[in-house]
């Protein structure tokens, strides 16, 4: 006859119990991950919002106050007019702005008042003195006299 430790057995017993008593004995407690739940919240709402898809957008841009850069490539881009809404959906990457300076250039012109202060150029303060020197004598006078 096999002989059993009770308290071992007892122990086994519930750390394999998922449920209450009855229910089947499971080697370990699986977790079910809701994947689309969110977005189709999100699908839901944007529908309510009456939003349209934009066709023809190949990359979205956007500047943070770091000075990084949130770039998506071939996004989903829903806009709602109305809400004054704009949804981008797809796989974003973050990246330095130097990384990207080459290929966005063209995005820059123009947007140096919506820049994030970090990223504006320092206004230079000009100085009072110049560096003409002033006036002595007077030149009316002097061509007067050059003319007699």
């Amino acid at each position: 006859m096999v002989n059993v430790d009770q308290d071992k057995l007892a122990k086994m017993q519930q750390s394999v119990r998922i449920g209450g008593k009855g229910t089947a004995r499971r080697k370990k407690k699986v977790v079910h991950k809701n994947v689309g739940g969110d977005d189709k919240k999100l699908q839901m709402t944007l529908r309510k919002l009456q939003a349209n898809n934009i066709t023809g957008i190949e990359e979205v841009n956007i500047f943070r106050e770091d000075g990084s850069v949130i770039h998506f490539t071939n996004p989903k881009v829903q806009a709602t007019v109305q809400a004054n809404t704009f949804a981008i959906s797809g796989n974003p990457e973050t990246k330095q702005i130097s990384e990207m300076l080459p290929g966005i250039l063209h995005q820059l012109v123009g947007l140096s008042s919506a820049l994030p202060k970090t990223m504006k150029p320092q206004e230079e303060t000009i100085a009072e003195e110049d560096d003409v020197p002033a006036l002595v004598e007077d030149f009316d006078e002097a061509s007067k006299n050059e003319a007699v």
